[in-house]
């Protein structure tokens, strides 16, 4: 219970802070074989970035005195009676029912207690960043860090959202597809850690930072419904790609990385435009990146730079860490930010070169304010207890 503050001796509250990331996958999750359980149709693969840039911090809270269960998401309390949510809460006490007490009254007290949640991002809400993958592993990671379940949590943060148990590693991580109805080997495991590959930069490029019209659960289910293409990507495209990717990630191998990282982007996509009516999740400022990516890996000859697009506009951007620089000079160039900052400064002469060549075969017109802002980070590690805060919920269990 080390990590579990009791603010008082006369107390019986207790609670724990944890921090989750976003993960953004390189081999797409699009669809579910089982809406109830969140089981999806094809296995995954993703890469979990630092929490420097891109986190969920979540603090849960039981005490005696609480009257019900209360969930507050950044800054505004919400329903507790979200379907997920009791799914998650459920299965977790489930689970720490299970487990020894080895004699303390406090824990085997706990789980007949009612929680609080307080939660918040340091990104936006419902834009196509992963913002519920983060939201549910951190709240599983500080639900079972609270009632002491130790095993592997993956497959609960599976049933509060599906990419959500991917970001409950770090590194790269494999969701599994599993094959049991239940849904019991459905879940995350570690292939590398995120100090497999310290070159690795991923650019989160933010095109638009409002809730999309699509969601991802509602534009998933009707591609499986209507797409012709999504079961023959589950079933004949995805095992390879996942070998193969996989592969190429043990031998840090970029090139064959980034291949498979644009190709399954696009077909991902591609889908959504089969799905009836067609979903559109990137814009024209998401095709004007992609023009550029490939521009610029023609021009140094070989894929340097990789996109992918989640169900939103927004550009992930995988690089080593050498062509960062250049192809940042490059952004700034086509897409400046309005208020005048630059995404590099002091750019070297060499990177100055390289634009002056590929500015005219891009053949795009700058476009001021169509990228928002930039995120720069890395692979990183998976959820964090804040041993010593700062905490979301005070003493007596509520908001700060």
């Amino acid at each position: 219970m080390a990590d579990i503050v009791r603010p008082g001796k006369d107390s019986d509250l207790c609670l724990v802070t944890c921090t989750a990331p976003v993960n953004i996958a390189v081999i797409k999750y699009w669809g579910k074989r089982d809406e109830s359980l969140i089981l999806p149709i094809n296995s995954s693969l993703s890469a979990t970035l630092d929490q420097e840039q891109l986190r969920a911090t979540t603090t849960v809270a039981v005490s005696p005195a609480f009257k019900e269960d209360r969930i507050w998401l950044n800054d505004e309390e919400e329903s507790i009676q979200n379907p997920r949510l009791q799914t998650v809460l459920s299965e977790v006490r489930r689970h720490a029912r299970k487990r020894p007490h080895n004699g303390d009254s406090i824990l085997s007290k706990m789980v007949t207690w009612k929680v609080h949640i307080c939660s918040k991002n340091n990104f936006p809400t419902a834009a196509g960043l992963a913002s519920s993958a983060a939201g549910y592993a951190c709240l599983v990671a500080s639900l079972a860090k609270l009632f002491g379940v130790e095993e592997n949590v993956s497959y609960l943060a599976r049933q509060g959202s599906g990419s959500a148990c991917r970001s409950m590693f770090g590194g790269f991580v494999e969701w599994r597809k599993g094959s049991e109805p239940d849904g019991s080997d459905s879940m995350a495991v570690q292939c590398f850690p995120e100090s497999h590959w310290p070159e690795m930069r991923i650019l989160i490029l933010v095109v638009s930072d409002h809730k999309k019209i699509t969601g991802s659960t509602s534009g998933m289910q009707r591609s499986v419904e209507t797409s012709d293409l999504i079961a023959y990507r589950a079933e004949h495209v995805v095992p390879q790609r996942m070998r193969d990717i996989k592969e190429a990630i043990a031998k840090r191998d970029f090139e064959t990385f980034a291949d498979i990282t644009m190709k399954d982007s696009n077909q991902f996509h591609a889908i959504c435009q089969d799905t009836y009516p067609p979903i559109y999740y990137m814009n024209d400022t998401s095709k004007a990146i992609v023009h550029l990516v490939h521009c610029y890996n023609d021009y140094v000859g070989s894929s340097k730079i990789a996109y992918t697009f989640d169900a939103g506009p927004n550009a992930c951007i995988y690089s080593l860490d050498e062509h960062v620089a250049p192809f940042l000079v490059l952004l700034q160039h086509f897409f400046p930010l309005p208020n005048g900052e630059c995404y590099i400064t002091n750019p070297s002469d060499e990177h100055i070169h390289l634009k002056k060549n590929i500015v005219n075969k891009v053949k795009l017109e700058p476009q001021t304010g169509a990228i928002k802002y930039i995120k720069q980070t890395k692979v990183g590690p998976g959820p964090q207890v804040l041993e010593n805060g700062p905490h979301l919920l005070g003493t007596d269990g509520m908001p700060l």
